[in-house]
């Protein structure tokens, strides 16, 4: 059959002439292997979401090559030994609008799980460690070229302890233990006890965008949120371990806003040598464990915004 009879029904001008913003697929799974010289492969099952812009004058796009694009480029790199995957993102990006010739801008998103090798914090048990690791890439033609801005980023999840419930839990025994020892005693008590407190499993994610000529490993986006909330956590743990866990996370407490802070305080430490125009996302959920909601921070800006924060000190609540 000659397929090119066939009408082509997205070319038609719409009823409604109005441009969209993003049209697409979403939940597109595929199979990646990455090699890695000298070790072991790792092995990715990626969800892409693939979009392109449409004009006020076409009916649809042809969705067809959004798919056809992802296969195409995950062929073509499946034999390279290094993949960055936001740049993976950014090749689908550019046969996105090579496929699609009348879209202005292309966006793709891919999402993974992603397993990490940990040891117990005592007993130094091996453990693979589920996290997510996340790229974006987004491209607009620009004449006859196209800018393209692709980021990467990771999800972990880790425990957070409330400081409020902790100072509540701490003042009540001090009141309590002073009713029968002297305050030097009780003092030191108190410095020797990890007060209890309600905990919250929490979730840390961070998008960084890459620059040209310039890497970030997915690894260490990992380790900077692990690190910044009360405590990592860990899948097998033997109970000397639980109790380390427990402590270590009793004696570091944080808030929602503490962990947001602290991993800007260490992307700006760990990355002051991007540019200043570097975006960056930053984000916190903790669920409640004695709450039915969850607590939510976030922190969306520059590098250099970061950098003058950091710096100067916030002056958004100062009187204009």
């Amino acid at each position: 059959m000659d397929r090119s009879c066939f009408p082509d029904t997205q070319d038609n001008t719409p009823i409604i002439p109005v441009h969209l913003t993003r049209v697409g697929v979403t939940g597109v799974k595929k199979l990646l292997k990455i090699e890695r010289f000298g070790k072991r492969p790792i092995i990715l099952i990626p969800t892409f979401d693939a979009f392109v812009d449409l004009p006020s004058t076409k009916r649809g796009i042809h969705m067809s090559r959004n798919p056809e694009a992802i296969t195409e480029v995950l062929e073509e790199v499946v034999e390279e030994s290094a993949v960055e995957i936001e740049s993976l993102c950014a090749e689908i990006v550019t046969c996105l609008l090579n496929k699609h010739k009348y879209a202005k801008k292309a966006e793709v998103s891919m999402k993974s799980d992603f397993i990490i090798m940990k040891e117990s914090p005592v007993t130094r048990l091996k453990t693979q460690e589920m996290t997510k690791i996340m790229a974006d890439a987004s491209g607009t033609r620009n004449g006859e070229d196209v800018v393209i801005r692709k980021m990467i980023g990771a999800e972990v999840v880790g425990m957070t302890v409330c400081p409020c419930a902790q100072e509540t839990t701490y003042e009540s025994t001090k009141q309590e233990l002073l009713e029968f020892l002297d305050e030097e005693t009780t003092e030191k008590v108190l410095e020797k006890i990890p007060f209890a407190s309600h905990n919250q499993r929490g979730r840390g994610m961070i998008m960084i965008e890459v620059p040209e000529q310039n890497m970030i490993r997915g690894e260490d986006i990992i380790r900077i949120i692990e690190n910044s909330m009360s405590s990592p956590v860990c899948e097998v743990l033997k109970r000397v371990d639980e109790n380390a866990v427990v402590v270590k996370a009793h004696e570091n407490p944080k808030f929602v806003e503490d962990c947001v802070r602290t991993m800007v305080q260490k992307i700006v430490n760990k990355y002051s040598h991007l540019p200043d125009d570097t975006l960056v996302t930053v984000r916190q959920v903790n669920e409640e464990s004695i709450h039915r909601h969850n607590a939510f921070a976030e922190k969306v800006a520059s590098l250099g915004e970061l950098k003058r924060e950091m710096l100067n000190g916030d002056d958004h609540n100062e009187d204009s």
